[in-house]
């Protein structure tokens, strides 16, 4: 499984150019099975999303048309509106036209994104191509109990528009959810200023060791592709049963 990160700036509020730019990255590095672009790739991360979020379906439509001229899945979300309310919505877009659909959990309060959109409330696992990935958003990251592995996926995919100033945290965390649940971890976090927040990227893919297979350089548009083995995988966990060990619990 090939796996390519687009570490991506996003002109704000601008879904044709900013779908038209990701399309130009995504042309530019052809042959992947998976391309994962930023949380709110369309439009930048709109708290007050009135006038911004999609109703629509701009962004999902261009998603299906370039997962089918591209025969690989595009993936990564998008301010939504659906029956009066809002959504932080990750879509994973087959090229066959179908796609799996995540809200986003965990608002972020601090920035006030929870006074607007609506969490979901279901944890998600995508497959494609013989592989469980499971799909987060940005905050998502702070919380191992919403991530925990249960012998159900294979890869986390995390989308964010995650600040420069706590990249730190970004940095470790991912790492930490790699090696806690035996995963491979795929972040990807966007580039450049928006009104609030500038962002330094930092978007990596990450084994289950926590060793740093392919990332994206710093404070730049960058694009990054890691071929993914789960075959080793298996064979690690199976090696080193971690996951047999892990504490049962229930979500409330």
């Amino acid at each position: 499984m090939r796996i390519t990160i687009l570490q991506q700036n996003i002109a704000w509020a601008e879904p044709e150019v900013n779908c038209s730019h990701a399309g130009k990255m995504i042309s530019e590095t052809p042959g992947s099975d998976i391309y994962v672009l930023p949380e709110m790739f369309s439009t930048g991360f709109a708290v007050n999303p009135n006038g911004i979020a999609e109703s629509n379906g701009y962004s999902l439509r261009w998603m299906m048309r370039t997962a089918k001229a591209t025969a690989a899945a595009i993936v990564g979300s998008v301010a939504t509106e659906e029956n009066g309310k809002y959504y932080n919505r990750f879509y994973f877009v087959k090229p066959d036209g179908s796609y799996t659909k995540y809200d986003k959990r965990h608002l972020f309060t601090y920035g006030g994104e929870d006074k607007e959109f609506t969490a979901g409330n279901e944890r998600v696992v995508a497959e494609w191509k013989g592989l469980r990935i499971l799909l987060e958003v940005c905050y998502d990251l702070r919380f191992p109990v919403w991530s925990r592995n249960r012998g159900d996926y294979d890869i986390i995919i995390y989308v964010a528009n995650w600040p420069a100033s706590r990249k730190a945290a970004w940095d470790t965390l991912l790492r930490a959810r790699a090696i806690e649940n035996q995963c491979f971890v795929v972040g990807v976090n966007r580039v450049g200023v928006d009104r609030v927040c500038s962002y330094s990227g930092g978007s990596a893919i990450i084994n289950a060791y926590g060793e740093t297979i392919a990332d994206c350089e710093n404070d730049r548009e960058c694009v990054a592709t890691a071929d993914i083995n789960v075959h080793s995988l298996q064979a690690f966990r199976k090696k080193f049963p971690v996951l047999n060990d892990a504490d049962a619990f229930t979500l409330g």
